[in-house]
Formats: structure tokens, C-alpha cells, sequence
């Protein structure tokens, strides 16, 4: 029987002060926006944006130099909870900023979508360190109720309201089969902790085939989440149908907790059954990557393009995971970080250009945008560059990480596939660049967005440049947090 110990007690909470802090802050909006006239409602993001720095600085303060498990073995943190932390704050802050003046264009900006948005990153904040299957499916629940709300936030918008819907369908669907293989887990292992569930794994049960019923519906889940092919039926209809700031939320954000969530029922909670997971996810990555190529050619809606964009990229992200080992995990977590990185630059882009009545969503919206201006032209061909894994950005070495991580377990033939359809992908990236620099514009309007906003985008799209030709810290960022 559990025993309550008070000091024990009060040190778990405070290694979860920054989640605290983050919700106190919520309400604290949430609050605060009662009392805001529309023409100071910008003043919700501006506090929302300083919440999130300041839990930023708390959690990268916080002293991690080894595992720590607390709250009853529900909440634990590690050196890559503290990084996907940071990096989830730091990527939210930067979206908030990019979808205040998207807001005020459009005459919906409330300080509703700051309060869902700090709720979804708290969420995400507690699946990051969750340390038991009841905290990984509490975090994860948050985070997604949240963001079926923000898809139907502009509720003028019928496509939106129906892009809601879809997702709020499927994602109870995935959630449930998560949650019957959480119970499958459980049944057999006897414990809900990660860490007990990985020890009775290692100690006979890797071949129980109740196990591997339940790792079973565990994929699923993970698959959904992630966006996987065959489960990415909901990303193309949701990027496209959602307002552009709550896409480029989903984009970044939560592919992080996604990718949390997988290292924590997958090497973390189920190691011991390593080669039975690893073979499911064979055919995960390799479909997401050649369902999302092939088809992102035939798109003419860039929101939609981006949508298979990101399923592609959660192949190669799923090959460093399946590897099994340290290097994989290390160049799965630099790529998905990677791809944060830049897809938030991306559709920053598409909210740069948007106007009111106009969303720049289009692939043909940015003809000639050299003519128009060419320093945000050269910014989005510096995205575009990352994504297709030019050299020497930073898509190049995220790519190379994972390819080099399956060659090192003798999957020689994934690293093929790999290879292949990621010059399959360059075609559909560089088209855009094409675009830019070689059309005529068909729209001479002029580009708008705050001097915030233009500074950030910027300081984005050549920090993608900066990490690209020097890789080194935030490789060592990812080998610190994996070790």
C-alpha cells in the first residue's frame, strides 16, 4: 500500500513548477480577457507569449543530471523531458507571435486561442514527463481536446467547423484504441509505472502474446497522433480547413508531444520488445514516406502540401525510433526538433502573406515573390532548401542522422527507400523556389505583418541556416538528452 509522505510530496511539485506555473498562468488570461476591450485584446498574446518564456526559463533552470520519479511514480523528469520541454514552450511562444496580427486581419482574435493554446502546451508539458500510462493518456487528452476546439475557433468558418469534426471523430477513435492497449498493458504487466512495465518485460513477458496484442493497439495510437500513414486520413483535411495559426500549431507542437509520447511507451515502457514494435513501425515509415512524396506532388493548396509534407517526415522520423539504439533515438529527436524548427517558418510564411480575405494558402500565391520582396523570397527558399535536405541545412543533416542509424542496425534497404523518396520529396519543395524567383507575381499587394513578427520569421529561417552549417550544439543538445 502507498504511503503519503509530505516532503515527498512537496518535491514532486516542485519539480513540476513550470507545469503549475503554465496553468496558473491560463487562468490568469483567462481571466484577465474579461476584462479587455477588443482593441486591447492583443494584450492576451503579449502575456501569453512572457508565460511562456518564463516557464521556459523555469524548466531549462530546473538541475537534471539523472531520472527522477515523482508524485507516486506518476511524473518523472530526465534531461530529454527538459529539452522537449523548452523546445515545446519556446516553439508555442514563437507561434503565438506569428498568429496575433493572423487574428486581428480577421477580426477573431480573442483570448480564447491564447488560453486553449497554454492549456494544449501544458498538456503536452505533462505527457513530456509523464511516468505512468494513467499521466500519458491525462497530458495527451488535454492537448487534443484543446486543439479540436482551436480547429473550429473561427466559428464563421464552415470548413473549419467541418475539419473539427473529422478530427474530433477520428482522434476519439485513436484515442480509445490507445487507451484499450494501455489496458492490454496493464492486464499483463500488472502496473501502470513505465518503469515496472519495462521490468516485467525484461524479465519473461516479451513474448507474451498479450504483450504484443496490446503493442499492437499502442501503434495505433502512437500512429494516429503522429500523423502515420495509415493513419494520417485527418492531417491534409485539417491543415487545410483550420485557421492558419491553429495549423501551424498542430504542425509543431504537437508533433513534439507525439514524439514523447512514443519514446515513452516505446524504448522507454517496452524495450524488452524492441524487435516485435520495430517491425510494425517498418511499415509505418515506409509508407508514410511514400504516401506522403508522391502525393504532396499532386497538391495545389501549399496548407495541403505541408499536411503530406509532415507525414513523409514522420517516416524518417519513425526509422530513427525503430532502429532500436541510442544513435537512433538521438537523430529521431534531432530530426524532429528539426522539422519544428522549420515548419513553424513555413507556415509563418502562408501567415506573412495572408491578408483579410486572403489566406496565401495557395502554391501559386507565391509567384514572383522575389519581385515582391526579396528577402522574405530568400527566407522561404532557405525552408523550402531544409525540407528537401539540401546540404547545408539543417533537413540535410536531420535526414542523414536517421539514414546512417538504420545502416547501423543492417537496414540497408530502409536507408534505400529513404534515399529515394527523399528525392522524390525535392521535386514539390523546389517547385516553390521555382515559383518565387522565376514567374510573374500574380498579386502586387504589399506585404504586411508587424515589425514583431517580420524580425521573428527572419531570426527563424537563419536559425534553420545557422544549425545547418553548424549542427554541432543542438547534436549535442540531443546526445545530452538521450544518454
Amino acid at each position: 500500500m502507498y504511503s503519503f509522505n509530505a516532503a515527498e510530496f512537496n518535491a514532486g511539485l516542485s519539480l513540476a513548477g513550470p507545469e503549475i506555473f503554465l496553468a496558473s498562468a491560463a487562468c490568469v488570461i483567462l481571466m484577465l480577457d474579461l476584462l479587455l476591450s477588443d482593441a486591447r485584446r492583443h494584450w492576451s498574446g503579449v502575456v501569453a507569449v512572457i508565460s511562456l518564456l518564463v516557464t521556459a526559463a523555469l524548466a531549462a533552470a530546473q538541475p537534471v543530471s539523472v531520472k527522477v520519479v515523482a508524485l507516486g511514480g506518476l511524473f518523472e523528469l530526465d534531461r530529454m523531458a527538459q529539452a522537449l520541454k523548452v523546445v515545446t514552450l519556446l516553439t508555442v511562444a514563437v507561434v503565438f507571435v506569428y498568429s496575433t496580427d493572423y487574428l486581428q486581419r480577421r477580426a477573431i482574435l480573442k483570448g480564447e486561442y491564447y488560453v486553449l493554446g497554454l492549456f494544449a502546451t501544458l498538456g503536452a508539458m505533462v505527457l513530456i514527463s509523464a511516468g505512468s500510462l494513467i499521466t500519458l493518456y491525462l497530458g495527451l487528452e488535454l492537448m487534443s481536446l484543446c486543439l479540436y476546439t482551436m480547429v473550429a475557433f473561427d466559428r464563421e468558418s464552415g470548413i473549419a467547423a467541418e475539419s473539427a469534426i473529422k478530427y474530433f471523430v477520428l482522434g476519439s477513435m485513436a484515442s480509445g484504441t490507445l487507451l484499450y492497449g494501455m489496458s492490454i498493458i496493464y492486464g499483463v504487466t500488472g502496473s501502470l509505472e513505465l518503469a515496472a512495465i519495462a521490468g516485467a518485460v525484461h524479465n519473461g513477458l516479451s513474448q507474451n502474446i498479450g504483450l504484443i496484442f496490446g503493442i499492437a493497439f499502442l501503434i495505433v495510437g502512437v500512429g494516429f497522433k503522429f500523423g502515420a500513414v495509415p493513419f494520417h486520413m485527418w492531417i491534409p483535411d485539417v491543415y487545410e480547413g483550420s485557421p492558419t495559426c491553429v495549423t501551424v500549431f498542430i504542425g509543431t507542437a504537437s508533433k513534439l508531444a507525439a514524439f514523447a509520447l512514443a519514446m515513452r511507451l516505446l524504448p522507454e515502457a517496452l524495450a524488452g520488445s524492441q524487435p516485435d514494435w520495430s517491425q510494425m513501425l517498418v511499415v509505418l515509415a515506409v509508407l508514410s514516406m511514400a504516401i506522403g512524396n508522391i502525393v504532396a506532388i499532386a497538391q495545389s493548396n501549399l496548407k495541403r502540401m505541408l499536411a503530406y509534407s509532415t507525414i513523409s517526415h514522420v517516416g524518417y522520423i519513425l526509422l530513427g525510433i525503430l532502429s532500436g539504439t541510442a544513435q537512433g533515438y538521438q537523430a529521431a529527436m534531432f530530426y524532429i526538433i528539426s522539422y519544428v524548427i522549420v515548419a513553424a517558418g513555413a507556415f509563418g510564411m502562408i501567415l506573412l502573406l495572408a491578408r483579410q480575405g486572403f489566406e496565401a494558402d495557395k502554391i501559386e500565391d507565391f509567384k514572383g515573390l522575389n519581385a515582391r520582396s526579396p528577402w522574405f523570397a530568400g527566407m522561404m527558399a532557405i525552408l523550402m532548401f531544409s525540407l528537401a535536405g539540401v546540404p547545408p541545412f539543417i533537413g540535410f543533416w536531420a535526414k542523414l542522422g536517421v539514414i546512417q542509424a538504420v545502416l547501423g542496425v543492417s537496414y540497408t534497404w530502409l536507408a534505400v527507400v529513404a534515399v529515394l523518396f527523399s528525392v522524390v520529396g525535392a521535386f514539390f519543395y523546389l517547385r516553390i523556389v521555382k515559383l518565387m524567383y522565376f514567374d510573374e507575381p500574380t498579386d502586387d499587394a504589399v506585404i504586411g505583418g508587424s515589425t514583431l513578427m517580420r524580425t521573428v520569421l527572419s531570426a527563424n529561417a537563419l536559425l534553420v541556416f545557422g544549425l545547418g552549417v553548424i549542427p554541432g550544439s543542438l547534436i549535442a543538445l540531443c546526445q545530452r538528452a538521450l544518454q
